[in-house]
């Protein structure tokens, strides 16, 4: 049984993503596979991708790995990466495209004209390093799907859930790596494990039950992105 299957649909560098695994876990078969039997059998799954929405559905499709991504998603530890988590979701606004579903909710894409704290124009695509900031204790979503400030400064969150694991000897506000112009609005808040601000808050990583998944590319955040890898493929959900 392979222990960790990297799903390749055409879409992004793989290679990039496998050697960072390689890095971290050494001693663990890892695999870049179109196989959906490999997808089915492989302990842990890593989902990642590039590129346009419909490009990437379709070329999931075109492979045949909807099933075969679809059930690890609900039954194993699932990693998705950048349109990895996008494709989790219901809807994109990219091309008015339905995604697989697993998650409730769409992806939206930034909007025009954003300016920073000084007045100046920020680009789309969102591209470079960006503090990720985990859900703390002390703050509450609001109804409308956004997040609500915490009143003590300390963060973004609610209820007195433990971190996740996957965060474990990452500092919070630790930066990652972006490269992307759309983000997932979850219909339940409750799936919210971190923010980024762009220049307003957007969610930037999700998890449920065995689900992990990130808009950031782990693989090119140097210490902090392989140190959520190594969590990952010791993660026992």
């Amino acid at each position: 049984m392979t222990d960790v299957a990297i799903v390749d649909y055409g879409m992004g560098n793989l290679r990039s993503v496998e050697q960072a695994l390689r890095h971290v876990a050494p001693d663990l078969e890892i695999v870049v596979t179109d196989n959906a039997r490999v997808i089915e059998h492989a302990s842990r799954v890593v989902f990642p991708g590039q590129g346009a929405m419909p490009d990437c559905m379709r070329e999931l499709d075109a492979r045949g790995l909807r099933g075969a991504v679809m059930q690890a998603a609900k039954a194993k530890p699932f990693l998705g990466i950048c349109i990895g988590l996008q494709m989790l979701f219901e809807h994109s606004a990219e091309g008015d495209v339905a995604g697989l579903g697993v998650l409730k909710g769409e992806v939206v894409r930034f909007a025009p004209n954003m300016l920073d704290a000084r007045g100046g124009k920020l680009k789309v695509p969102h591209m470079g390093w960006n503090q990720v900031r985990r859900v703390s204790r002390f703050a509450s979503p609001r109804g409308d799907g956004a997040i609500a400030p915490s009143p003590s400064g300390g963060g973004l969150g609610w209820g007195n859930a433990p971190e996740h694991p996957l965060w474990a000897g990452i500092e919070d506000n630790a930066r990652f790596y972006y490269v992307h112009s759309y983000y997932v609005k979850p219909q339940d808040a409750a799936l919210i494990q971190a923010t980024s601000d762009y220049p307003d808050p957007f969610v930037c990583a999700v998890a449920q039950e065995n689900l992990f998944a990130v808009q950031f590319h782990p693989e090119k955040s140097q210490a902090a992105g392989l140190k959520l890898l190594q969590n990952f493929v010791h993660w026992n959900p």
